[in-house]
């Protein structure tokens, strides 16, 4: 049986968008206060500018992580595990309700399209005080796959 051999394809920007547009299965990392990183599992989309933006409330560890530091590391996964992944490093802004609402209206367009009724998704948002976290991509690793090294194939 022949084996998969990892592989390492580096990307600019707009290939990096291009990878990132489809895939919504993303681990969220923040610096904590103690410099640590915090993990969440979360749903991303990337908006019209090219950030990469979560749905969230303000008082999750994410949140108050990414408003106190700035910064924020992403791993974006393939709907298949073993598909390819990359990580994605950049600042990091929290933004708050009223100002989220619109943000959040592109974030759910950016995930699942149009939603039936715009009205009612806004009203939502703003009774459960939803937030949104949005990262600037600075630097990215290589799109990547798992696999044995070429030396074993």
């Amino acid at each position: 049986m022949a084996r998969t051999v990892a592989t390492t394809t580096t990307v600019d920007r707009a290939g990096l968008l291009e990878f990132l547009r489809p895939r919504h299965h993303v681990i969220l990392m923040t610096p904590r206060a103690d410099g640590t990183w915090q993990g969440s599992p979360v749903t991303a989309g990337v908006d019209a500018e090219g950030r990469i933006v979560v749905a969230t409330y303000p008082e999750r560890a994410k949140a108050r992580n990414a408003a106190r530091h700035g910064k924020a590391s992403v791993v974006v996964l393939s709907d298949d595990f073993g598909g390819p992944w990359v990580q994605v490093d950049g600042d990091a802004e929290l933004l708050t309700l009223p100002d989220a609402v619109e943000p959040l209206v592109d974030y759910f367009r950016s995930i699942s399209g149009e939603h039936p009724d715009w009205d009612a998704y806004r009203r939502a948002m703003t009774d459960q005080g939803k937030a949104l976290i949005r990262i600037t991509p600075a630097r990215w690793s290589p799109i990547a796959t798992g696999g044995f090294p070429a030396r074993l194939a």
